[in-house]
């Protein structure tokens, strides 16, 4: 069932998503070449701890995963790209890292996404970075109420398709409230113009993922963390949105903390 929010609804969504960005921030911060994921998911945790939120990872428990996930963050490395199950791993020069977190704060979800290097960084994992920031860029300005699912799903793989990208619509974009997937599926690909008309009060986490040369993903051994198939690397940005009347509201901006 798709749900709309009231505007004072979408007030109240915005401590938790307030929060998902200055963890987010913090940790990009901190996660530098020596840092071990497991580090990282206990920063993390601590952080939730000392706000009263709540993390909507750690019991999660959904078909496509061996549940339940056990960990407050996701954290995936270079050929990982979705569900990184953090585990005993230091990161070395040049990795490319996603780290995607999602809480609760007064009952209220937000979600978010995103992908850098740490050390010397590879010039094509720079482009794959800047490729789904500006497909996020894109699925955001289309997220304007008159307009439809089909037509974020259409600008999203506009960008992706234009950089020679391959897009896998297994996983993507969702609608986000008191749960943390929820109606609309937001897909990484589709047609402008079909699916289901924006409205105010629609808030969705749209999420473009794309890998280097691949559309075809693996499980790992873990049973959650997501592979490119051929080894390729991969990234993903993400961001929780309010659809208003006034035009999208970036509950996850991470702007305003000096960072992108």
């Amino acid at each position: 069932m798709i749900e709309l929010r009231t505007p004072a609804e979408i007030d109240e969504m915005r401590a938790a998503g307030r929060f998902v960005a200055e963890t987010l921030a913090a940790l990009r911060d901190d996660t530098k070449i020596g840092t071990n994921l497991l580090d990282i998911d206990r920063r993390a945790h601590d952080m939730i701890r000392k706000t009263g939120a709540e993390s909507c990872y750690i019991d999660y428990a959904p078909s496509f995963g061996r549940g339940p996930f056990g960990k407050v963050i996701c954290t995936s490395v270079n050929d990982a790209v979705l569900h990184g199950l953090p585990h005993d791993y230091v990161l070395r020069d040049g990795d490319l890292v996603t780290l995607d977190f999602a809480v609760a704060v007064d009952g209220w979800v937000a979600d978010s996404a995103v992908s850098f290097v740490v050390g010397t960084a590879r010039e094509e994992d720079l482009r794959l970075i800047d490729t789904t920031e500006r497909a996020l860029d894109a699925a955001i300005a289309t997220a304007t109420v008159g307009n439809r699912i089909g037509d974020i799903s259409a600008s999203i793989a506009e960008i992706a398709y234009g950089e020679g990208y391959r897009i896998n619509t297994d996983f993507g974009g969702h609608g986000v409230g008191r749960t943390m997937h929820g109606d609309p599926h937001v897909a990484n690909d589709g047609r402008a113009g079909r699916g289901f008309p924006l409205r105010a009060g629609l808030v969705l986490a749209l999420e473009p993922w794309f890998l280097a040369t691949t559309d075809e993903l693996v499980t790992d051994a873990d049973g959650w963390t997501l592979r490119s198939a051929d080894g390729s690397r991969g990234a993903h940005s993400e961001h929780t949105i309010a659809i208003t009347e006034d035009g999208p509201i970036i509950l996850t901006d991470r702007s305003f903390l000096g960072v992108d």
